[in-house]
């Protein structure tokens, strides 16, 4: 199966209603997929690339109502679509929770469609599953940091399966990379990346 890039999809098929995963979907089954929403993708992505186990990171946009939304449709607000990046991961190497554990550290899952000056429903906190231990792992982390009071406020991280993904354009792939000393990386990407290294330091490529 093939993404709308033309590449081998890792997609694992989890179905909205069905509750199963789909065989077939995935071309290598050492590797799982999972997307995640916490704010503008140009830093998620920056993180999610410097992860040891992470084999692609690619921005886009996902559970909205559109099928295949450009920016400046879900900058409307109208589409319902978040801000995604989606992570293809090696379980081998870097188990969910570990990737878990980084999407909290380097958001805030306490602040509802904001991140930062980032305002919007496209900017919201999510959890986007492929399979059902995805769901389980995120749904039992949100428990127990709810339960230690991590962070001082209601969690409003929402978990709910992957649903209409489409990749974002390709000026916004590898943002970071391609523009390092642009205004936002520098003040908002690049302290997100330093945060990662400094604190998940032995899942660092």
């Amino acid at each position: 199966m093939r993404d709308a890039r033309g590449r081998d999809c890792p997609c694992q098929g989890w179905v909205h209603g069905l509750g199963r995963i789909l065989p077939g979907m995935n071309p290598n089954p050492n590797l799982q997929t999972l997307v995640l929403g916490g704010g503008c993708f140009w830093c998620t992505e920056a993180v999610y690339k410097a992860v040891r186990g992470v084999t692609d990171v690619e921005s886009g946009y996902s559970n909205g109502q559109a099928a295949r939304p450009s920016y400046e449709d879900v900058c409307t607000g109208a589409t319902g679509c978040n801000e995604v990046v989606k992570l293809v991961y090696d379980p081998a190497e870097v188990s969910i929770r570990e990737l878990l554990e980084i999407f909290f550290v380097i958001h805030d899952p306490t602040t509802l469609n904001r991140q930062g000056n980032d305002h919007g429903t496209q900017y919201r906190s999510g959890i986007y599953f492929t399979s059902p231990e995805q769901k389980d792992t995120a749904d039992d982390l949100i428990r127990e940091m709810s339960q230690d009071k991590l962070f001082g406020a209601p969690i409003v991280t929402e978990v709910l399966p992957l649903a209409h993904y489409w990749p974002a354009e390709d000026y916004h792939q590898d943002f970071f990379e391609k523009n390092p000393y642009q205004g936002y990386c520098l003040a908002v990407a690049a302290p997100k990346v330093v945060k990662f290294r400094k604190t998940f330091s032995r899942l660092a490529k």
